[in-house]
């Protein structure tokens, strides 16, 4: 039962607040007074020198007149301001002092403890007015016999119980943004007192209160509802695998080993969704990754090449070994960027769909490597070029500090760029970005120049991994891996959705199940099932968000 003598009117909860604002005011007025000739008018002369820079209407020589009198008078501001520096921090500290030890206790708390109570009263409340509307409707029921009287009456009783149901949840929203405005009212006198200058405390103090003010539980599920459910399958095979197969599967090896397996894959994933941000996809990374492995192993090859390309036999032993890695590198890099290009300006010029445009490119570049290599796997290369570009220091795999590289550089190109903020732009609505001056064919190319870059570093790094072994048909079915990680990873096919967290999520999840399925010693062709129920399940819930959203 709710103590209703807990709950406090608008003028009680006024009355608690006022000896508070009236002392942090009587402060704030001597920092105002103090910041008046100082941090004020600094901040005034600021903003008018810029303005004058931009004036157009001032002659040259009007435009110098001004700035330097604002500059000579910006000077005297900030030794002002200097002077009265300290005056102010103490200022500061006594109101934030008062605050600490007056706020919570003389006020929050007990608008907390109000809120609570009134919250009580008001589910108490809702309860028995549904159990009025039922007892009335059963009454009403009783007293019909026609079948249409009957239906209405159970129209009237859902509209009856939806009605109240709204009027319950305005109540309890009102409830919780009272609460709320109590926490943010302390965090506005500061405000004033910092001049928006908050401490990192004060700083994370508010985004926990927001999170919680703001937290919404279907949302939370839409978002995250995929990784519970895969977080506690791996929890799941983590206790399995030990009873099945007697080792464990949660050891700083196994993660090592998941790490150094997804590198690569990072590549193509961080490509990948690029284009997919474009509302675009690439079917031929898979295919670009074999010319990659095929290109490189050509290259980087111990002794004169077993295998030919059009009949023609390779040899780069005279080029030292450090040499012919970077010019694989390049020639990985080319290729690949090359072929992703052309598929690019498809679709930049001609408007074709990416799935047309990058299906050709699979067509076209698994047909001319496997004619030209006849299908052969070329061996092995050089031993001591994984040792130069990706040795193992003390049992840790360097290729994951490439991996974690390229997150840094793509994140940066995304977030922090012109290309990047026109790339969300172009995603979102090429309508609006080409009316807004974006080249929407630049940006487009710009993304499928990205991503075959990232496929000629991917397949160079796998190829290292994995000594050599390249071949045409190597890579089958890693577009499917990229793609299905960026979707999994939370880039939306709707466009100008993703982000580069979601992506590194999306590899991670990818590859640790596979290797834990592995492990578990379950067959190939069910792990493709498992992957397709998780693309899936991602996909509905993406599709779930876009909907609510419309």
């Amino acid at each position: 039962m709710a103590d209703k003598s807990m709950i406090l009117s608008a003028e009680a909860e006024a009355a608690l607040l006022k000896p508070i604002d009236e002392y942090v005011g009587k402060i704030q007025k001597q920092i105002d007074a103090l910041r008046v000739d100082g941090s004020d008018k600094v901040r005034s002369l600021k903003n008018h020198i810029a303005i004058a820079k931009e004036d157009k209407n001032l002659t040259k020589e009007e435009r110098a007149k001004i700035i330097a009198k604002d500059k000579a008078d910006l000077e005297k501001a900030k030794s002002v301001e200097s002077a009265n520096k300290d005056k102010v921090s103490k200022l500061i500290s006594d109101a934030e002092g008062y605050l600490s030890k007056h706020y919570k206790s003389d006020y929050y708390e007990k608008v907390v403890a109000s809120c609570e109570a009134e919250k009580a009263a008001e589910n108490a409340s809702y309860d028995k007015i549904v159990a009025t509307i039922k007892t009335e409707h059963e009454q009403a029921l009783a007293k019909l016999s026609d079948s249409e009287e009957i239906k209405d009456e159970k129209y009237v009783y859902r509209n009856r119980l939806f009605d109240a149901q709204m009027t319950h949840e305005s109540k309890l929203q009102e409830i919780k943004d009272r609460k709320h405005d109590a926490f943010a009212h302390k965090f506005h006198l500061i405000d004033l007192l910092r001049m928006s200058k908050y401490t990192f405390g004060q700083k994370q103090s508010q985004k926990v209160e927001n999170y919680k003010y703001t937290f919404n539980t279907t949302q939370f599920l839409y978002k995250n509802g995929l990784y519970i459910v895969i977080l506690l399958i791996f929890i799941a095979l983590c206790i399995i695998t030990p009873i099945v197969k007697h080792t464990q599967l949660l050891t700083l090896t196994n993660i090592l080993n998941i790490l150094q397996q997804a590198s690569p894959r990072m590549f193509l994933a961080l490509g990948v969704a690029g284009l997919i941000l474009l509302t675009g996809t690439d079917l031929s990374i898979g295919r670009m990754v074999g010319m990659g492995m095929v290109t490189a192993t050509i290259i980087m090859h111990s002794g004169v090449n077993t295998g030919g390309v059009f009949g023609h036999i390779f040899d780069f032993t005279g080029i030292p070994v450090a040499g012919r890695a970077i010019i694989a590198l390049v020639a990985c890099i080319i290729l690949t960027t090359v072929f992703a290009s052309i598929a690019g300006f498809f679709m930049a010029k001609y408007k074709m769909h990416p799935f047309i445009s990058t299906m050709a490119n699979m067509l076209i570049i698994f047909g001319l490597v496997t004619y030209a290599t006849k299908g052969v796997s070329f061996g092995a290369i050089e031993s001591s070029i994984p040792n130069m570009f990706i040795p193992n220091l003390g049992g840790f795999p360097t290729i994951i500090i490439w991996a974690v590289v390229a997150i840094i550089v793509v994140w940066f190109i995304w977030n922090k760029t012109t290309f990047g903020k026109n790339l969300y732009a172009v995603g979102g609505n090429p309508e609006a970005a080409s009316v807004s001056g974006i080249s929407v064919f630049k940006v487009t190319m710009g993304a499928f120049i990205l991503a075959g870059i990232l496929y000629g570093f991917g397949s160079w790094l796998e190829c290292n991994r994995m000594v050599g072994s390249g071949s045409a048909a190597y890579g089958q079915g890693w577009d499917m891996d990229a793609i299905a990680a960026c979707v999994v990873g939370g880039v939306s096919f709707t466009g100008g959705i993703g982000k580069i967290s979601g992506v590194v999520t999306g590899v991670l999840i990818f590859t640790s199940l596979t290797y834990s399925l592995t492990i578990l010693g379950i067959d190939t062709n069910l792990q493709f099932i498992f992957e397709g129920i998780i693309i899936l399940a991602a996909v509905t819930l993406d599709c779930l968000k876009y909907v609510q959203k419309k």
